[in-house]
């Protein structure tokens, strides 16, 4: 099948502000400023092309005139929205080379940032063009509509910008995701909310309806929810399951039947990486060509994935290679769409332009029109922090790109020109050549210059809006500094969120990558895995194992949670039942015990436990998870550890299995977010020697070993959330702990109980696939190994599956422990 050429090059949406922001990450718009480093490449760029340097700054990827959102509803009509507040509806007025025309559909106030096309019908012959974004209002008006025109309705709802919309197959519903946490399904019939998606914990960046009772979310919480109109209760639903993944979740897309991969669903994330999954939570498979993060997937008639992201690039996918890479003139490509139709695709980048690309040779572009696109790229500038260190004296001449081929699709080669210049050149299999795609620039902080601020010298100086309309804070940072670290010292500068802390670390991250003081980069996209902070993958290597430290799992979310267990609370008022709700006395007691977990005080009030205790034990199921999220956050209190319930003297290992084993409605399966915070409680209570006293009782180290068997799925049950990333990395780290706990103590838990926590570990060295389950896996039965022995039958028998999962994680961390296991049983 022939390559995606260049088909029509659409005129820009325009720009009616000289501000330059980098891009906007949930509430956070997160804004640069390279002063006079940006101020060199506009005049650098403007010495190879004689342009003044005013034009090409107004010209030059300014955010109010971004493409965020385009729709390809038909051969003959395209949609675009963009950050210029307006919605355009292109429609084609020619077929060889296609040509298209534009009107303004509609012109608001604020960005619009999510669009969707609602097929014609005999009262809108050319359909409906909805569309929303800052100002939270959704759009909804004819595609022939003016600006000048009355809305068809206004849809109000969404508290914070709207950046997702779809239209639910048989296009009675409309499914819209918001900054606010929450996604809405409207009724087409009455254009009113017909069911509120709940649980979400950030910012909902896509949704994807499947049918009219499924619809999938991608969330800011890194979390992929999948929800079933049909259990709605008084206009709410939570979700059905729930899919965790390592990175935020920018887009969703359906993975074609008959796809290679058997995948129902595709996500894309801020760490440049297309995941498969089954809506079960299985993954299956990960693409990996985006250097940056991927802002929009979508899926061909053909079958194959489409991509676009921070990296410049739109990428085509045939199974898990990728087959085509189409660099853009611009900093982003905001979205991909595909026509259903022909098979077309239309991309909107930052530079506010809207590109159609097909593979059919009689709607490929004018000659002049390619060669224009192509010299667009050639003479990009490239920031050198998107491309890394540059060792200009290492790097081949131009007499490299005659003699070398690439390896594969997308490849990037720096080549140093005659003139001293670094350019770019990517390889393309289709047409078996070099690409030139950008001269490479300097950026401040590779070259050594300093930025003063408050009397001070800083590699870098960032302009941080946390509103519209609102001052920039300044954000500080030397090389020299763990971005995460001075994340949360701008925070606290700030009083912001704590929620924050993700956003502002990860694009520290992101605009600094490359630059170096001459020291390994402690940069780090988020919180480091386990293990990957001690030494093992050089020969002489101190041993990993046995591990002699226990881990807990003490991270929280209070605002949520909190809110949650309030919001339940008010609800059980409401329905008379106040027995088991909280009186005035009880909603200060917590107040108070929110206080000090914020301070990181323990829990020393009996009283205020044993109301925890109760919401765990005596709520309704379905409202358990947010009380028992507060249960494992007070795991580590010494007092928690000795606490027993009044009703039957369970301690809080009975508690929490209880909690959530018991009650499960008749029909159902155990919830898997209740079985992970039994799991992160027991995990917390090796905390303290209080804490260790109660776990290692033989009657508590049964009901673990039990419960844990039930979660994966041993005698023949089914296993609750077998792909649960957080839950799996709950278990593996209560394995850990008891681990630890029988090699520190020998003799602190009986062999017949250690060989028992055996079995469990091994099924999942055998099935997953997540490298940090398999780690943590791995760490707790090497250390096994050297408290029951090697030649025990239970440890030889774990060779085999320490080698399957050996085959299966190829990263290094992985390799080194599995390694270090079998050289034990060896």
């Amino acid at each position: 099948m022939s390559d995606f050429r260049l088909s029509a090059q659409l005129a820009a949406h325009e720009a009616d502000v000289l501000t330059h922001r980098r891009r906007s990450s949930g509430p956070l718009d997160l804004a640069y400023s390279t002063g006079q480093n940006h101020i060199n490449n506009i005049a650098w760029r403007c010495s190879r092309t004689g342009a003044d340097p005013s034009l090409l700054n107004l010209l030059s990827n300014l955010p109010f005139k971004q493409v965020r959102d385009v729709s390809f509803p038909t051969p003959d009509l395209i949609l675009s929205a963009s950050r210029d507040h307006s919605v355009r509806a292109w429609s084609r007025t020619a077929s060889s080379p296609p040509a298209f025309e534009a009107h303004i559909v509609t012109q608001g106030s604020d960005f619009v940032n999510s669009l969707a096309c609602l097929p014609p019908s005999s009262a809108f012959p050319k359909g409906l063009a909805i569309s929303s974004g800052a100002d939270t209002i959704i759009d909804v008006r004819p595609v022939t509509a003016g600006p000048s025109d009355n809305a068809e309705r206004l849809l109000i709802g969404h508290a914070q910008n709207v950046c997702a919309l779809a239209v639910v197959p048989g296009s009675k519903f409309v499914v819209s995701g918001s900054w606010d946490s929450t996604a809405r399904v409207w009724n087409v019939a009455n254009w009113e909310t017909e069911v509120v998606l709940e649980g979400h914990e950030g910012s909902v960046w896509d949704v994807l309806p499947l049918s009219e009772r499924l619809i999938v979310t991608g969330c800011a919480d890194k979390n992929i929810r999948v929800f079933d109109l049909r259990k709605a209760v008084a206009g709410q639903v939570q979700p059905r399951s729930t899919i965790y993944t390592p990175d935020v979740v920018r887009a969703l897309c359906q993975v074609p039947k008959g796809h290679p991969s058997g995948a129902d669903i595709a996500s894309a994330s801020n760490d440049g990486i297309i995941r498969l999954w089954k809506l079960d939570g299985q993954n299956l498979g990960e693409l990996r060509g985006h250097q940056s993060f991927i802002y929009s997937l979508t899926s061909l008639p053909s079958g194959e994935l489409v991509s676009s992201g921070e990296d410049r690039t739109v990428r085509i996918w045939r199974g898990s290679e990728c087959i085509q890479t189409i660099t853009h003139p611009a900093i982003s490509v905001w979205s991909v769409a595909a026509c259903p139709a022909n098979g077309d695709i239309v991309s909107g980048a930052s530079d506010g332009v809207v590109r159609v690309f097909s593979r059919s040779g009689e709607r490929v572009a004018s000659p002049e029109t390619l060669a224009h696109f192509d010299e667009s790229i050639k003479s990009s500038s490239i920031p050198q922090h998107e491309v890394g260190a540059i060792n200009k004296e290492k790097l081949p001449g131009p007499e490299f790109l005659k003699t070398k081929s690439g390896t594969k699709e997308g490849q990037v080669q720096m080549i140093k020109e005659d003139d001293g210049s670094v350019t770019a050149h990517q390889w393309s299999v289709g047409q078996q050549q070099w690409l030139n795609i950008g001269t490479v620039v300097d950026a401040v902080g590779s070259s050594g210059r300093k930025v003063e601020y408050n009397g001070k010298s800083y590699d870098f100086v960032f302009d941080v809006a946390i509103e519209e309309g609102q001052p920039s804070l300044k954000l500080p940072f030397n090389l020299s500094e763990n971005p995460y670290a001075r994340a949360q010292t701008f925070i606290n500068d700030n009083e912001l969120s704590q929620n924050y802390l993700d956003q502002v670390a990860q694009f520290i991250v992101s605009n600094t990558q490359g630059a170096t003081i001459g020291q390994p980069d402690e940069a780090s996209s988020g919180p480091v895995p386990y293990g990957t902070d001690r030494p093992g993958g050089e020969p002489n290597a101190p041993k990993i194992i046995p591990v002699r430290d226990y881990l807990d799992i003490t991270v929280a979310k209070y605002d949520p949670m909190f809110k949650k267990i309030l919001s339940v609370n008010s609800a059980l008022v409401a329905a008379g039942r106040k027995g088991i709700s909280l009186n005035p006395s009880s909603q200060n007691a917590l107040d108070i015990l929110r206080l000090a977990l914020e301070s990181n005080k323990p829990v020393t009030d009996e009283v205020t436990i044993s109301l925890v205790v109760m919401m765990c034990t005596q709520w309704d199921y379905s409202d358990r998870v947010a009380p028992l999220d507060l249960l494992r956050c007070i795991a580590t209190s010494a007092s928690t550890a000795k606490f027993r319930s009044p009703r039957d003297d369970s301690s809080p290992v009975t508690i929490a299995i209880s909690a959530a084993l018991q009650g499960v409605p008749d029909g159902s399966q155990p919830n898997e977010n209740c079985a992970m915070m039994a799991l992160r409680t027991i995990a917390n209570l090796f905390k303290t020697p209080e804490g260790r006293k109660l776990v290692v009782q033989p009657a508590e180290v049964s009901g673990t070993l039990a419960f844990i068997g039930r979660v994966v799925g041993l005698r023949g049950q089914p296993a609750i959330g077998p792909f649960n990333r957080n839950l799996l990395l709950a278990l593996t780290t209560v394995a850990i702990n008891y681990a630890v706990l029988a090699s520190k103590r020998l003799g602190s838990i009986s062999t017949d109980n250690q060989t028992q926590l055996i079995s469990p570990l091994a099924l999942i060295l055998q099935k997953q696939t997540d490298s940090e389950v398999i780690y943590r896996a791995l760490v707790a039965v090497g250390t096994l190994i050297t408290v029951i022995g090697k030649a025990a039958p239970e440890a030889k028998s774990l060779s085999s599956s320490i080698k399957s999962a050996k085959e299966r994680v190829s990263e290094e961390r992985v390799q080194t422990i599995a390694n270090e296991c079998l050289s034990l049983l060896n």
